[in-house]
C-alpha cells in the first residue's frame, strides 16, 4: 500500500485531474463529437491522467534534490528517498507509452503527438527552466493550455477554431493561477533557486497588476466561444451559461484585484482557489450551451 501511495504522489492525482477535465471537456465541445461516450471519455481520461502522471513524474525524478529542500514537497518519493530516480523514470517511461498508446490507438495519432509534445514540454523544457528564467511560467503555460487541442483533436480529427479558442483561455489563465502559486510558496522557491515570478524582488506590487492584466485578457477570450458560434447563448439555458461566464470572469478580476490592494499571501491563495472555480465554472458553461 505504502509503494501504492508513491506511485499516486508521483502522479499528483488532484492537479493530474483538473489538467483531464479541461481536455474531456474540450473533447465533447468538438463539433464531431455528438453524444456523451462513456466508454470514450473514460479512455481518453485514462489516456491523460497516463500522460499527465508520467510528466509530472519527470519533474520529480529531475527535481529530487530541489524538492528534497522544499518544505511543500520534501516528502514527495524520490525527494524523500522512499524510491529511487531509476524508479521514477521508469514509471514515468511505462505510463507515458501507456497513456501515448490509448490516445493514439482509439481516437488518432493528433492526440497523441500533441500529447508527447507537451510532455517534452513539461518534462524538459520548463522543468530545466524553472531555475533560470521567470519565462518558465510562459514555458510551462504551454503544455498547462494543450490538453484542451489535444481532447480537441481527440473528439474532431482537426484543430479548428474551437480548439483554439479553448487553448488560448487556458494559456492566459495559467498566469493569475501559477502566480499565486508562486506568490503562496515564494519562500520555498527561493530557497529551492526557482525563477517563477514576474519581479525579481518577488511578490511585489508588479506581480499582482500583471494577475490583475492577465485576469482581465480573460475576459474577451472567455466571451469569444459564444460570438464564434461555438457555443450558443439563445434561449433561456443558453443566457444562464453566459451569465455564469461572465459571473465567474468578474469573480476572477475581483479576486485579483484584491491581491494587488492588500499584498498577502492570503489573498494569493484566494486567487489560487478562485482560478480552480473560474476554470471549472467556464468549461462547463461551454459544455452546457454547446451549439
Amino acid at each position: 500500500m505504502k509503494k501504492i501511495k508513491d506511485y499516486l504522489l508521483l502522479i499528483k492525482p488532484s492537479l493530474s485531474i483538473l489538467v483531464v477535465f479541461s481536455s474531456v471537456v474540450s473533447y465533447l465541445l468538438a463539433p464531431k463529437v455528438v453524444e456523451f461516450d462513456w466508454k470514450m471519455i473514460g479512455l481518453l481520461f485514462a489516456g491523460g491522467m497516463l500522460v499527465t502522471g508520467s510528466a509530472n513524474a519527470i519533474n520529480q525524478t529531475k527535481e529530487k534534490d530541489t524538492d528534497a529542500v522544499m518544505k511543500r514537497t520534501r516528502n514527495r518519493p524520490v525527494a524523500a528517498g522512499r524510491m529511487n530516480q531509476e524508479e521514477g523514470w521508469g514509471f514515468a517511461i511505462v505510463t507515458g507509452a501507456l497513456g501515448l498508446f490509448l490516445l493514439g490507438y482509439f481516437f488518432n495519432l493528433l492526440s497523441a503527438g500533441l500529447a508527447a509534445f507537451s510532455l517534452f514540454l513539461y518534462g524538459f523544457i520548463y522543468t530545466p527552466l524553472k531555475k533560470v528564467n521567470s519565462m518558465a511560467v510562459i514555458a510551462g503555460a504551454f503544455p498547462g493550455a494543450l490538453p484542451c487541442l489535444i481532447g480537441w483533436a481527440a473528439g474532431n480529427d482537426q484543430l479548428t477554431v474551437g480548439g483554439w479558442l479553448l487553448f488560448a483561455m487556458q494559456f492566459l489563465w495559467q498566469f493569475p493561477h501559477f502566480w499565486a502559486i508562486a506568490w503562496i510558496a515564494h519562500k520555498d522557491y527561493t530557497t529551492a533557486g526557482f525563477k517563477l515570478l514576474p519581479s525579481q524582488e518577488g511578490p511585489t506590487k508588479f506581480t499582482a497588476i500583471q494577475t490583475v492584466i492577465y485576469s482581465l485578457l480573460l475576459f474577451p477570450v472567455s466571451l469569444l466561444p459564444y460570438y464564434t458560434g461555438m457555443c450558443r447563448y439563445v434561449g433561456v439555458s443558453g443566457v444562464i451559461c453566459l451569465l455564469l461566464v461572465i459571473l465567474a470572469n468578474v469573480f476572477m478580476i475581483m479576486r485579483s484585484f484584491t491581491l494587488y490592494r492588500k499584498m498577502d499571501v492570503s489573498s494569493a491563495r484566494k486567487v489560487m482557489f478562485g482560478s480552480y472555480i473560474y476554470l471549472a465554472v467556464v468549461l462547463l458553461a461551454f459544455l452546457l450551451s454547446k451549439a
